[in-house]
């Protein structure tokens, strides 16, 4: 592959995501920015720049490369080594921690308005409905009563009727 493309597949890797999280970002973006080699989708520098930020994701490319090479030390050295890139890696790595963290901060205070908003929108449904229901019973009581004047209309039709015949025959 060339440096500038990666595949869904290594930026997934890459960001520690899933390959579906990856191809809905792809959908998202603009098609100029993917390149289809066969039946591969290539992104560019620039579509996976979008995708990092339409995640959140604020890393450059050597802080992503240092955490890759700090992933590749856990592996092959558990125990690890301090060195004095270790202690620049770390300092890296503890600056990453505190962006994501800043960003939990923020979806949970994020997440506390939206709880907020679907209590609100729920009450108004609640009240929507109460009153759809008492429109219903006031138009059915309407009914009942028309039914009722309809009623009491027709017999006095009915008694005023045979007096009018009684009229014509005098």
């Amino acid at each position: 592959m060339s440096e500038n493309l990666k595949t869904i597949k290594e930026l997934a890797d890459e960001l520690g995501v899933s390959k579906n999280k990856i191809h809905y970002q792809v959908s998202k973006i603009s098609s100029e920015y993917v390149v289809r080699s066969n039946s591969m989708k290539l992104l560019t520098a620039e579509a996976v720049k979008q995708i990092k930020e339409n995640l959140g994701i604020e890393l450059n490319s050597s802080l992503n490369s240092k955490l890759n090479t700090v992933k590749h030390q856990e592996n092959t050295d558990i125990k690890g080594n301090t060195s004095v890139e270790g202690v620049e890696l770390n300092s890296t790595l503890n600056s990453y921690l505190n962006s994501l963290k800043h960003q939990i901060e923020y979806l949970e205070s994020q997440n506390i308005i939206k709880d907020e908003q679907i209590k609100s929108l729920v009450e108004a449904q609640k009240q929507t409905q109460n009153l759809l229901d008492q429109q219903q019973r006031l138009a059915l009581q309407d009914k009942k009563v028309l039914e009722e004047y309809k009623a009491e209309n027709d017999s006095l039709k009915a008694l005023k009727m045979p007096s009018q015949e009684t009229e014509f025959k005098h």
